[in-house]
C-alpha cells in the first residue's frame, strides 16, 4: 500500500501525473483533496492574514491545491487560468491526419501570416503551423502533428494559399532548410526572408538579389530568448486570442529549468515555438508595416489644393487697378460673374 501525501508544484510532474490519472480511474490511486477552507480552525480573516505575503503560485500550491496555478512555469497563473478558459472546439478538424483545427474561414477583408516550427517526423517533437490574423493577433488554425518535411511542405503551402496566399515564416533549422526549399520550388508566392545576423525582414523580390538574405526564420541562442520574452509580453498584455486546448496544454508544462525557458521533461513545446515566432512577427515586421501605411494616408491626407492667386505685378504695370478691384470682390464673397466689367481689358 501507498499513501502519497504533497501539495501541487505545477503540472507534468510525477504527483500530477498519479492524481490525475486517479481522477480518470486509470490507475488504483484513490484522490483527495483537503484545502484549507476543511480545517475548523480557519476562516477568511485566517485566509487574509496567511496570504498577506504570499504570492499568487505560493498561495496556489500551499493553500488551494491549484495544479495549473502553481508551479514554476514561465506564463503567471492568472493568464494560465484565463487561457484555460478560452479554449473551444474547432470548427473543422480536416487535413489527412485530422491534426489541422480550423476555427474560422478566411475572411476577405482580412490580412493573415503563418508561422511555422519543423520536426524531423520520425522522433517526439511536432512539426506545428499557427495561422493568426494579422490585426488582432486572433488563432483561426492550427496544425500540430508528426509528418515527413516533404508532407508538411504541402501542407503549408496548402494553408497559406487557402488563407490568401499570407506570408509564410517558417524556421529554417536542418529541417527546416529541407521544407524551405520543397517550398520555393512549388513556387509559394510570400515566403518570409531576412537578413542574415539582423533579422531585418525583406520582400522576397528584393531578397533573390541579395547574398546575405535568408529564408525562413532563424532560431538561435540569441533569438530564442527574444521570442519567448515576446510571447509571454504578448500573453500578460491579453494581446492575442488563443483557442488552442493543444497550445495551452503546453503553456502549462513550459518552465524554467536554470534560466532557460523550455518543456518539461517527456514534454513537448513545439506550438509554443511557433506561437512565439508569431509574436515577434507581429511586432516587429507586421507592425511596421501597418506603422508605414498610417503614416503614407496621413501624408497623402495631408495633401491639400490651394486656390489663391497671387499678383506678381508691379504697381503700374497695365491691369494693377482691376487685380485690386478683383481682389476687393473675394472679400466680400462676391463671385465674378456680378462684377463681369472686372474682366474687360
Amino acid at each position: 500500500r501507498c499513501i502519497a501525501l504533497s501539495t501541487p508544484n505545477g503540472v507534468g510532474n510525477w504527483f500530477h501525473k498519479i492524481y490525475t490519472e486517479a481522477e480518470s480511474s486509470t490507475n488504483d490511486f484513490h484522490p483527495t483533496i483537503l484545502p484549507w477552507q476543511v480545517h475548523p480552525d480557519r476562516d477568511q480573516a485566517w485566509f487574509e492574514k496567511e496570504t498577506k505575503n504570499m504570492s499568487r503560485r505560493e498561495i496556489a500550491q500551499e493553500l488551494e491545491c491549484n495544479f495549473n496555478m502553481s508551479g514554476e512555469t514561465v506564463f503567471a497563473s492568472e493568464d494560465l487560468e484565463r487561457y484555460l478558459n478560452s479554449c473551444v472546439e474547432p470548427k473543422y478538424r480536416t487535413g489527412f491526419d485530422r491534426n489541422l483545427w480550423i476555427w474560422e474561414n478566411r475572411d476577405q477583408e482580412e490580412s493573415y501570416f503563418v508561422s511555422a516550427d519543423v520536426a524531423r517526423g520520425d522522433g517526439k517533437d511536432f512539426s506545428t503551423a499557427l495561422v493568426f490574423k494579422s490585426s488582432t493577433m486572433q488563432l483561426v488554425a492550427e496544425y500540430r502533428g508528426k509528418v515527413a518535411p516533404d508532407l508538411f511542405s504541402k501542407i503549408l503551402y496548402d494553408i497559406g494559399i487557402e488563407y490568401g496566399k499570407c506570408l509564410l515564416v517558417v524556421e529554417n533549422n536542418t529541417v527546416g532548410f529541407a521544407v524551405l526549399d520543397k517550398l520555393r520550388e512549388m513556387k509559394y508566392p510570400n515566403l518570409y526572408y531576412s537578413i542574415k545576423s539582423t533579422h531585418e525582414y525583406v520582400e522576397e523580390y528584393i531578397a533573390e538579389n541579395m547574398s546575405n538574405a535568408v529564408a525562413g526564420f532563424s532560431m538561435t541562442s540569441k533569438t530564442r530568448p527574444l521570442i519567448v520574452a515576446k510571447m509571454e509580453e504578448f500573453i500578460r498584455n491579453d494581446l492575442i486570442k488563443i483557442y488552442s486546448a493543444r497550445l495551452v496544454g503546453e503553456m502549462k508544462t513550459f518552465v524554467w529549468n536554470h534560466g532557460r525557458a523550455e518543456a518539461m521533461r517527456s514534454y513537448n513545446d513545439d506550438l509554443i515555438m511557433a506561437c512565439a515566432v508569431a509574436c515577434w512577427i507581429r511586432d516587429t515586421v507586421l507592425n511596421k508595416n501597418l506603422k508605414d501605411v498610417e503614416y503614407s494616408k496621413a501624408f497623402i491626407g495631408s495633401i491639400t489644393k490651394s486656390t489663391q492667386h497671387m499678383d506678381t505685378r508691379i504697381k503700374g504695370m497695365i491691369g494693377t487697378t482691376n487685380m485690386k478691384l478683383q481682389n476687393e470682390a473675394r472679400k466680400h464673397s462676391k463671385t465674378f460673374e456680378e462684377f463681369p466689367w472686372l474682366f474687360k481689358g
